[in-house]
């Protein structure tokens, strides 16, 4: 039997890792930076509702698209390079957001920060495969998930609290400026694997075995061979149907709604979406061990509650007196909060029902549901407020937002339907 490398020293382990996953915090902050200036957004560019939806949803589209490219550039040249030219990108992003004259330049601007996003998470993963024993890879994992979401913290509390005390070419010059400093970090100080690897390979340390890694999408398999799986379509409308709803309130809608809607402050409409960050980052290891132990009940025990609490929550929100009681709101955020640890198990199901050669692709179909259901239900509430004559925050009411989030509900009753039918298919097609 060929002898194992010497492991890499646990400090060099863990410094590879906390550079990736501030970075990743820092993406997540880009990512969702105009949550809680989405308002002071609208009026800097004179943006309608609908317009307003579409710095969201083509920032969404790209990143999805970048997937495929991001995994094969993994492949190519690891994860060092790639990551430092994300943030580079984001860095540009961030500096045409900063000076954009027009809306359309501004939109051009989210376009370039989701390429560069694209790529952080996917490296990181990859820092990890490489750097971490195999058999410590899903906890490194879930980790890397939970600390990433402070992001969201930054971008809801001292970005808006910069913006109002500066000025918008200040405010996000200074994220440009964290994206440059990081890019920088990544060159200088990550490599992509130990030096005593040859290349990007895996080590399980228990039993021996060494993984080529490997990140694209298995084009030569095709995504239908993936997608004949039934699992991989249950992968599929699980990660559709979990966390559309806390992505349209993270990434754009949820501050409006709780500032012009409720009529909360911009630092109580902060603290009711911080709540959100709070629970997942609670949630998250419960329902990762929830569903390591019950790997036949996930569907039940774990996904149909998750979109059953949401759904039922919203209702509540939707029907209320206004204004809202702000111990609703923050139930409501906590429901929406399940649909990221429950769309996790997606993942679980696509490694669960492919062979390892079509993970990759599998992997690749199931993240395309979320961010499909994410961009359409940012639309949606867009064109809702237009349609109602709400298209502008002087003219945001409580009642058309709660329309507007009404066109969730169809987004639901299409992924539960699909969920339930894909979860009696799989439990009578044949096993492979």
């Amino acid at each position: 039997m060929t002898a194992l490398p010497a492991p890499a020293p646990s400090w060099r382990m863990w410094l590879m890792w906390t550079i990736g996953v501030v970075g990743y915090v820092l993406a997540i902050t880009n990512r969702t930076s105009l949550a809680a200036v989405g308002v002071d957004a609208a009026h800097r560019f004179d943006a309608d509702a609908s317009t307003l939806a579409m710095f969201a949803v083509l920032q969404l589209a790209v990143y999805g698209f970048m997937q495929l490219p991001v995994g094969i550039w993994l492949d190519r040249w690891g994860a060092r390079p790639i990551m430092a030219l994300g943030m580079v990108l984001m860095a540009l992003g961030q500096v045409v957001m900063a000076l954009s004259p027009t809306v359309g330049v501004a939109i051009a601007a989210r376009m370039l920060l989701g390429a560069g996003d694209a790529a952080i998470f996917p490296g990181v993963l990859r820092l990890i495969a490489t750097w971490f024993p195999a058999q410590r890879g899903s906890l490194m994992m879930q980790l890397t998930g939970i600390f990433g979401q402070l992001g969201q913290v930054v971008a809801l509390i001292p970005l808006p609290l910069l913006l109002h005390a500066t000025s918008w070419e200040v405010a996000f010059g200074a994220l440009a400026g964290g994206a440059i400093l990081f890019a920088v970090l990544i060159a200088a100080l990550v490599r992509n694997r130990p030096p005593e690897l040859p290349a990007d390979v895996s080590v399980d340390t228990d039993t021996g075995t060494i993984t080529v890694v490997t990140s694209a999408i298995d084009t030569r398999q095709g995504i239908r061979a993936a997608w004949a799986q039934p699992g991989t379509r249950l992968a599929f409308w699980t990660h559709f149907t979990t966390p559309f709803a806390g992505t349209a309130f993270v990434m754009l809608w949820g501050v409006p709604f709780l500032t012009a809607g409720e009529g909360l402050s911009t630092a109580q409409a902060a603290a009711v979406t911080s709540v959100y960050v709070v629970a997942g980052i609670v949630m998250g290891p419960v329902v990762g061990t929830l569903s390591a132990r019950h790997p036949h009940h996930r569907s039940r025990l774990l996904v149909l509650p998750a979109v059953a609490v949401q759904l039922l929550l919203w209702a509540a929100v939707l029907v209320w007196p206004a204004p809202v009681p702000v111990w609703l709101l923050i139930l409501l955020v906590v429901a929406l909060a399940a649909g990221g640890p429950a769309s996790m198990v997606a993942f679980d199901f696509a490694r669960a029902h492919n062979p390892a050669h079509r993970l990759s692709t599998a992997t690749g179909v199931t993240n395309v549901g979320g961010f499909l259901a994410g961009l359409t239900a940012i639309l949606f509430i867009g064109i809702a407020m237009d349609v109602q004559g709400a298209s502008r925050p002087e003219l945001y009411t409580d009642r058309a937002f709660r329309w507007a989030f009404a066109t969730q509900i169809p987004l639901w009753v299409l992924g539960v339907a699909m969920i339930l039918r894909e979860r009696r298919r799989l439990r009578t097609a044949p096993r492979r």
